[in-house]
């Protein structure tokens, strides 16, 4: 993580503004900060403001207004091309890198009108391929369901319950981390998570949800040795084994244990690959409204979540075969 103390004059406020205005969440800022950081780095050696070239060492905190109003379309681009070239950067990490520079840009322009011209105004973002996500057939998600419920791991309720959630309601991994006790209405049989952007969200839980969560909470440590910190643990649904709130970390690692287990750990699979098991499966076999989907996995756009419109191999290869003109 890169520390704000060293950030130029400039950059703090942009962040502030980020997470007051923009309303967007801590670890999206750390994204901008991180990201205009490398920016500001790749500037001072292309624009010649150092003649360090390691940019480990490069220091921008040097890095003046003046120096800002330098910077041209074409040095923009010379960053996206570095990027492409020498540190061969996947589009979509490029394209993320482009949204955050227009939004700083934008920012310096409009609000704080520190720059007369903003050089981003007309930066493009590159073409994106549509890939199709990777998710788990039903026969191997219900593989994942069964090595998880192993009564020979001591925290195989926790576990157990996490993959549920994950697989029934397509969380993200942050989502799953947040939840609090109180967030679950038992009477409703629904969940509120917090999403992308602070965004707030109602899921509704089926009876395997509610039955996997009720067990764990069965052997949850008592409130007493629960501690209490900034993280709100004695609140969390999800505890570690040193009895704080769960950490992204430790969740990775529990389903990546799993889908060894399960046989599916060769196949490049994470956690985020089983919120696309989800909405597939629910897509697949449950009939659901694409707009329904929508909603329950929080996309702000329709266009996100028509990616699981896609249909298996298997079901092209059945259209063929039951072609009437087959023989």
């Amino acid at each position: 993580m890169i520390s704000r103390e060293n950030n130029p004059s400039f950059v703090n406020p942009f962040l502030d503004y980020s997470i007051t205005i923009l309303n967007k969440s801590p670890n999206s800022v750390k994204e901008y900060n991180y990201d205009i950081n490398n920016f500001l780095k790749y500037m001072m050696v292309h624009l010649k403001i150092t003649k360090e070239t390691d940019y480990e060492k490069i220091d921008v905190s040097s890095f003046s207004v003046e120096d800002l109003k330098k910077i041209t379309l074409e040095d923009i681009h010379s960053y996206i091309s570095h990027l492409a070239i020498d540190n061969r950067s996947k589009a979509t990490t490029r394209a993320r890198k482009i949204s955050t520079l227009r939004i700083f840009f934008k920012y310096l322009a409009t609000k704080e009108k520190i720059l007369d011209v903003n050089p981003a105004q007309d930066l493009e973002t590159p073409k994106l391929e549509k890939r199709m996500p990777k998710y788990l057939s039903l026969e191997q998600s219900q593989k994942l369901l069964k090595v998880s419920d192993d009564e020979n791991n001591r925290n195989y309720k926790r576990d157990f319950a996490i993959t549920t959630l994950f697989l029934n309601c397509g969380l993200r991994l942050s989502e799953l981390v947040g939840i609090n006790i109180n967030d679950i209405d038992f009477d409703e049989n629904k969940m509120t998570v917090i999403g992308k952007g602070n965004k707030e969200r109602v899921i509704y839980l089926n009876k395997s949800c509610i039955n996997a969560i009720k067990d764990y909470l069965s052997s949850r440590p008592s409130p007493s040795l629960i501690k209490r910190d900034s993280k709100s643990s004695d609140k969390a649904l999800f505890l570690s084994e040193q009895k704080r709130r769960i950490s992204n970390r430790t969740v990775q690692l529990i389903i990546t244990k799993e889908l060894k287990l399960a046989g599916l750990g060769s196949k490049n699979l994470s956690v985020h690959k089983l919120r696309h098991t989800a909405a597939t499966l629910m897509y697949q076999y449950g009939n659901v409204d694409i707009r329904a989907l929508q909603e329950l996995l929080g996309h702000q756009s329709i266009s996100t979540t028509e990616i699981y419109t896609h249909v298996s191999n298997e079901q092209v290869r059945d259209a063929i075969e039951r072609n009437p003109l087959n023989h």
